[in-house]
């Protein structure tokens, strides 16, 4: 039976909330958690009766603004794309990804940040990238009432050091790094994990090995859940293809289509027509 709804008492649809979350890991018999990105209030309505959790996530920078990588992304922009995300969803907990150089500095400056992001927001939630070395401000906040979704694994924020995207935890040293990072963050208090672009026998080996769910974005079919970036998962995003990446559709090529069809009847004098117009009356068709 499925158990992706929330109900309150009253029988009415509720939002789900990070203890939800925190409680869905798959060896505990729940279902796996369904998880996209969301930056619209457009979207966000869209995805929000599929999705337990919606990511504000800094890949906006890339998908929305045609940035090269996240690592441009400002306070404004995630403030702003959460602003919209939360006006558009009623049920899906909502996590807002901090942006490169928000909360690296100290656990001080990230605090600031995040509880910015939680007061401006009003989302469930903050994500920040990095392992052990992120420990201690994983701890400082969530001692301070800001949950937190870890995230191991690739990092894309820290993508001029690892010199690309590449794919994580090859060798035995490499992987049992990514599996300590994980650990360290799940002991620091993060209610969840993202693990992406790792090798699959790492990303199971942390959900075997850790008791806080794990979202899985190019990491394996074991973990507690999926995510995927919308614009890639519908096809609207086609400048690259990770291999991770499974296409629904091809809404790209619609829109293409539609606006190909629309040019071609404005040019023709097609389109507007009549019963497109204010005050022109019908034509007697008898």
């Amino acid at each position: 039976m499925s158990t992706h709804k929330s109900i309150d008492i009253d029988g009415a649809m509720r939002r789900l909330t990070v203890p939800d979350i925190r409680a869905r890991k798959r060896r505990d018999g729940a279902e796996p958690l369904v998880c996209l990105t969301a930056y619209t209030v457009l979207t966000a309505r869209l995805l929000d009766a599929h999705t337990d959790l919606l990511l504000v996530g800094d890949s906006l920078g890339m998908v929305l603004y045609g940035l090269d990588t996240t690592v441009g992304v400002t306070m404004d922009m995630m403030v702003l794309h959460g602003q919209a995300v939360m006006r558009g969803a009623k049920r899906s907990c909502v996590i807002v990804d901090m942006p490169f150089g928000s909360y690296q500095e100290s656990p001080e400056v990230a605090f600031r940040n995040a509880a910015r992001i939680m007061k401006e927001v009003g989302c469930a939630g903050v994500k920040i990238e990095g392992g052990a070395e992120m420990a201690e401000t994983v701890k400082f906040l969530t001692e301070r009432g800001i949950p937190v979704m870890a995230h191991v694994g690739l990092l894309p924020q820290s993508v001029n050091t690892a010199g690309g995207f590449k794919a994580q935890g090859r060798g035995d040293a490499a992987a049992e790094k990514i599996v300590q990072d994980a650990k360290a963050v799940a002991g620091a208090g993060a209610f969840a994990v993202v693990v992406e672009g790792t090798w699959e026998p790492v990303a199971r080996r942390i959900t075997e090995e850790i008791d806080i769910p794990t979202i899985g974005i190019g990491g394996s079919p074991a973990c507690d859940g999926q995510i995927l970036v919308t614009e890639d998962m519908a096809g609207l995003f086609t400048d690259f293809k990770p291999k991770f990446v499974k296409r629904y559709m091809d809404l790209g090529s619609g829109l293409a289509e539609a606006a190909r069809q629309y040019a071609e009847e404005v040019r023709s004098g097609a389109f507007p027509a009549e019963e497109h117009c204010f005050g022109v009356k019908a034509k007697d068709k008898s």
